[in-house]
């Protein structure tokens, strides 16, 4: 069956790989493109909806992002969210004014006529809104259909056209009833079938793997982590052996990692595993340095000398497979949208490897697609569904230099952290957790003697896409049962503490 797609336009928002998360877990594939995206191009990719996203900007200013107004005629139905919706009614000959109080966060919506959006949803039921204008008059043909205390056009819509545009955000989770609004606009509108599914893809990229890379040669980076592990067993399980995978152990990996991945994948898959022990190379770098970016920019720099160092005793490579997603795809920059990071994978590419081609078999999915495509694949749930981890891994959770001493007090106390936390009822609302070896030392007591020994920071936050997060109230007994266990179990450790800042003004992670 014939990828359906569903093109979400980019006007800036901050919600707007949420909103295509949300299209893609309703079971329908979804890209997200600048608003500048031509209406040539559109046609060409021919999708079965389309949906404008949300923006800072004001649609009435000069320079605010606009939309060529033909795209209204295509009879693809459009779903308008915020800063989207004000753009439907401001190109169509509608008012849009500043409103004269912000309305941001929950209120009630009443839903006050029928509408294919709202079948099956309540009348009255929380949503999220987060705008400072509102539209004050609508373009001929539409009608209201929603309404908030404050904004009496909450949602409004021309269905004849198939032109459909909401006020408040339903992508977010705050939004009660906004799973069901969207699936509404997909099938009941859009008409889609929903043929985006994880085993599908799996088949369909191995024929695409095998025809491309025929019997030639593959090689590739293996870190351990979700994205590199799952993009290897996928090229893997097309060409078998004409893979080889290269693993660097810098020795900043948690308590079993290495052993772990080795035996995941080097023993339960037909690949080429090269495993290279570098911990002593990389900890004689990091003598003496306490800079977090410095720290990053070696490691960095080093696991590219190491890789290619084993590259060149292979020889010539056609493929170099890199586990892209995308959202890295996105963070390096789509149309009007921040630049979150540079494209990590392209940015880290080794300059001296002989190779012709990239091969990126991820970088369509999101990582909650990533992780059901490990699982298709027979990967083990420990590793698919392990803790995000940073490229330069404890190097940046060691405040400071980073000593083998001190890597063993944080893969101890870390270890005990995971385990009670993974074990208890509360790991499924924590979306990451971990523990951070501050450079504090304090005094404390044990036994009849005075010590003077380190501090573990723990940190556990709620997210949805990591780019804001709230700190994660784990209850008082079991911080304290995992306090006393890191204590009495991890040797040079006398004091716990438990980090309640979110995100902003924190990061998540402390480097």
């Amino acid at each position: 069956m014939e990828k359906e797609l569903v093109l979400i336009i980019d006007f800036g928002g901050q919600y707007n790989q949420l909103i295509a998360r949300r299209v893609r877990d309703l079971k329908v594939y979804s890209e997200i493109v600048p608003h500048t995206v031509s209406l040539e191009r559109i046609k060409e990719l021919n999708p079965k909806a389309i949906i404008f996203t949300g923006g800072p900007n004001s649609v009435y200013e000069e320079n605010s992002p606009k939309i060529n107004k033909e795209i209204f005629n295509l009879g693809i139905p459009i779903l308008g969210i915020c800063y989207g919706a004000q753009l439907i009614a401001y190109s169509l000959g509608g008012e849009v004014k500043k409103a004269e109080t912000r309305e941001y966060g929950k209120v009630e919506l009443e839903i006050i006529a029928e509408s294919k959006l709202y079948e099956n949803v309540e009348k009255k039921s929380v949503c999220w809104m987060s705008h400072t204008d509102y539209v004050e008059s609508l373009p001929e043909g539409f009608v209201v259909t929603a309404r908030t205390e404050s904004c009496k056009t909450a949602s409004f819509e021309n269905e004849g056209k198939k032109i459909f545009a909401v006020q408040y955000h339903p992508e977010v989770l705050h939004t009660q009833e906004g799973e069901k609004i969207i699936s509404n606009f997909l099938y009941n509108v859009a008409k889609v079938n929903g043929t985006w599914i994880m085993s599908e893809f799996v088949e369909n990229k191995v024929k695409e793997l095998r025809e491309k890379i025929g019997n030639k040669k593959v090689l590739c980076a293996l870190s351990g982590g979700v994205d590199s592990s799952v993009a290897s067993v996928l090229v893997s399980k097309a060409v078998g052996n004409q893979l080889t995978c290269i693993f660097v152990d810098h020795g900043l990996l948690r308590k079993n990692e290495a052993e772990q991945v080795e035996e995941a994948i080097a023993k339960n898959y037909e690949l080429n595993f090269i495993k290279v022990d570098a911990k002593d190379r990389f900890l004689n770098k990091l003598k003496g340095i306490t800079d977090p970016e410095t720290k990053r920019k070696i490691i960095g720099e080093e696991f590219i000398r190491v890789f290619e160092e084993e590259a060149k005793k292979i020889g010539e490579v056609d493929f170099l497979v890199q586990g892209t997603i995308y959202p890295d795809v996105i963070e390096s920059g789509v149309g009007d949208s921040a630049v979150i990071k540079s494209h990590h994978n392209v940015g880290g590419l080794p300059e001296n490897v002989d190779f012709k081609e990239i091969i990126e078999p991820l970088r369509d999915l999101f990582k909650d697609e990533v992780r059901k495509v490990g699982l298709e694949l027979g990967l083990p749930h420990h590793l698919v569904f392990r803790q995000p981890f940073p490229g330069p891994g404890l190097a940046i959770r060691i405040i400071g230099e980073v000593t083998e001493e001190k890597l063993e007090i944080l893969r101890e106390a870390d270890a005990i952290f995971r385990e009670e936390i993974m074990n208890s009822v509360e790991e499924p609302n924590i979306n990451q957790y971990f523990a951070v070896l501050t450079n504090i030392k304090s005094v404390g007591v044990m036994g009849d003697g005075r010590t003077y020994d380190y501090t573990i920071a723990l940190r556990a936050v709620q997210t949805i896409d990591f780019m804001t997060a709230e700190f994660a109230q784990i209850p008082w007994e079991l911080l304290g049962h995992i306090s006393s266990r890191i204590v009495n179990e991890v040797e040079h450790v006398n004091r716990i503490v438990y980090d309640i800042t979110n995100k902003p003004p924190a990061t998540i992670e402390w480097e």
